[in-house]
């Protein structure tokens, strides 16, 4: 599927500070960017760096006062397909061992407070089945409301809460797999018909010796999906991080058919 995704941030930053973003599309298997175009207001020589396992890239600078950047890219993210039931959970002993971390609790995802939860809740279900069971339980259970967490926020906070936007029902998602012995990481994307538009926290699994994207939201459907950046949670794919503080002046992000 061909996309045009565009993202615009304009942020005060004051005092300056140093700061770093993560909007640009990934270089990814069976993701082909066909042009794309970064502008900065005022013009800042940004230092550009490069993810060789995920492909994606950062932008990093020391800024000041009033910052704009806009992206804007083309892109043909080939065919995404939803994960389908059968798809099969490996042994520990049987994964690659790049995968491994992705068992692990992290900052946001305390997976190992989960397993008792997990096994009540999903018992007699694993692979695909298990996931997209996980998944049911997130929609039946957890509202999707803006304002009811924070950057801190984690996903025993969200289960205490059930309530959250993208990046809570991801670390909840990815906390519950991964309580389940299925590896899980968060990706953040473009997505095509996302309402209202911004920025896509997701995730992925590890099933059937490969990587299947899962949106626990279910505001966007997967063959829409452009990914930017992957890590074991929020604290990897942010789209902006400072040593700072920031205020927003405007945002505004879209991805459309090209």
């Amino acid at each position: 599927m061909k996309l045009r995704v565009r993202s615009e941030l304009v942020y005060r930053f004051e005092p300056p500070t140093d700061a770093i973003y993560q909007i640009q599309v990934a270089h990814w298997p069976g993701q082909l960017i066909l042009d794309e175009r970064l502008t900065v207001t005022p013009q800042i020589a940004f230092h550009e760096d490069k993810d060789t396992e995920f492909g994606a890239r950062t932008l990093r600078a020391h800024l000041e006062g009033d910052v704009s950047v806009v992206y804007e890219a083309t892109v043909d993210n080939g065919i995404l397909k939803g994960l389908p039931p059968v798809a099969v959970q490996s042994d520990w002993n049987d994964l690659p061992a790049e995968v491994l971390t992705y068992l692990w609790p992290s900052r946001y995802c305390p997976s190992d407070q989960f397993g008792r939860f997990v096994e009540k809740t999903f018992k007699g279900t694993d692979g695909g089945e298990r996931v997209l069971a996980i998944l049911d339980w997130i929609q039946d259970n957890i509202e999707y409301e803006r304002g009811v967490s924070d950057s801190e926020t984690t996903a025993a906070r969200t289960f205490i809460d059930r309530a959250g936007v993208c990046r809570d029902f991801t670390h909840l998602g990815i906390t519950l797999c991964r309580a389940s012995g299925i590896p899980a990481r968060a990706v953040s994307a473009y997505a095509h018909q996302l309402n209202p538009p911004d920025f896509h926290a997701i995730f992925e699994v590890w099933l059937s010796n490969g990587w299947w994207l899962v949106d626990p939201t279910r505001l966007a459907p997967i063959e829409g999906l452009v990914r930017i950046a992957c890590g074991r949670d929020a604290a990897d794919i942010a789209f902006l991080t400072t040593q700072g503080g920031c205020k927003m002046v405007r945002q505004s992000i879209t991805a459309r058919p090209a």
